[in-house]
C-alpha cells in the first residue's frame, strides 16, 4: 500500500533586490545620475571619468542599458527647457535611487568583509 503524503509549499512574500545583477557600467549610469538629471552624452563622458577611464561606453551599449533602466522603472525621461531638439535627458526614480543605495550597501559590506579577510593575521 503507498501512502501519499501532502506537502504545502510555503512561499514568503518577500521583495528579492536585484541589485546583485548590476554590471559595473550600470552601476556607473546609475551613479552619474545620482547627482543630477543627465543627457546620454553626459552620461557617457562621466561614466568614463568615474571609472578612470575604464570603462568607455558605445553609444549603443549606453542606451540598451537606459533602455532597460527605463523598463525597469529605475530611470525616467524629464523635459529639459533648453535642450536641443530630440535630446533626452534622464534622472533617477525614488525606486531607482532606492535601489541604487541598497547597491552601494552591499557593495560595502563585501568590501568590508574583503578587507578583514585580508587583513594580516596577528601571531
Amino acid at each position: 500500500m503507498r501512502r501519499y503524503v501532502t506537502m504545502r509549499h510555503v512561499v514568503r512574500h518577500t521583495i528579492i533586490m536585484p541589485t546583485t545583477l548590476l554590471s559595473e557600467p550600470v552601476l556607473l549610469i546609475l551613479l552619474s545620475l545620482a547627482s543630477r538629471p543627465q543627457h546620454g552624452y553626459a552620461i557617457l563622458k562621466d561614466v568614463e571619468g568615474l571609472s578612470d577611464s575604464r570603462i568607455k561606453l558605445s553609444t549603443g551599449t549606453l542606451y540598451g542599458a537606459l533602455s532597460r533602466l527605463l523598463d525597469g522603472r529605475w530611470i525616467e525621461r524629464v523635459q529639459e527647457e533648453s535642450a536641443p531638439r530630440g535630446r533626452q535627458t534622464y534622472q533617477l526614480t525614488p525606486a531607482g535611487r532606492s535601489m541604487l543605495r541598497a547597491e552601494v550597501a552591499r557593495l560595502q559590506s563585501l568590501a568590508h568583509i574583503a578587507a578583514l579577510r585580508l587583513k594580516p593575521r596577528e601571531s
